[in-house]
């Protein structure tokens, strides 16, 4: 083989390693959608469960206010938990932990807690996922400039990652 095809070959090879690498980071931001949904939904149900929304339960200043004219005895800020409320933290409630097969009794509060943390995390993985697939997206069209030496077919199975021998014989 000659240089110009060596070349070629290498550059192909890299393409199609660089569009793997986005299908698969593709495929992973669709299983994290998934996870954050059920996720949401999960706190949704805990919130129905509380009787609160994330805009019902009065912030701790509202509560110093209220309290301020009360006895010494009590405390002159109470910490008022968003998704507790006025619900009881300590009552217990099933769980399922995410990756296992596991329902616990756990209270209240440190379910929705440990939802919350874990929440924030896939949101978190989703925005790094998203910013890589838009690179790599952009790395793909950049490479683009093939296309003057590859027929159009071949490079579109390349993006696609799937052999159509009907295609490559017409």
């Amino acid at each position: 083989m000659d240089e110009s095809m060596k070349s070629f070959q290498q550059d192909l090879v890299v393409l199609e390693t660089e569009a793997e690498r986005l299908l698969l980071a593709r495929t992973q931001l669709v299983d994290n959608d998934r996870s954050r949904n059920g996720n949401r939904e999960a706190l949704t149900a805990l919130r129905r469960k509380a009787r609160t929304t994330r805009s019902s339960v009065p912030s701790p200043f509202e509560s110093l206010m209220k309290d301020i004219g009360g006895s010494g005895a009590r405390p002159l800020v109470q910490e008022v938990c968003a998704t507790c409320g006025g619900h009881d933290p300590r009552e217990s409630t099933w769980m399922m932990f995410s990756g296992s097969d596991v329902f616990a009794s756990v209270p209240f509060h440190a379910a929705h807690t440990i939802l919350e943390g874990d929440q924030s995390r896939l949101e978190f993985e989703a925005k790094s996922l998203q910013s890589y697939v838009k690179e790599k997206s952009f790395a793909l069209s950049e490479k683009g400039a093939l296309a003057d030496r590859i027929s159009p077919g071949v490079l579109r199975s390349l993006v696609a990652l799937k052999d159509n021998p009907e295609a490559s014989t017409q």
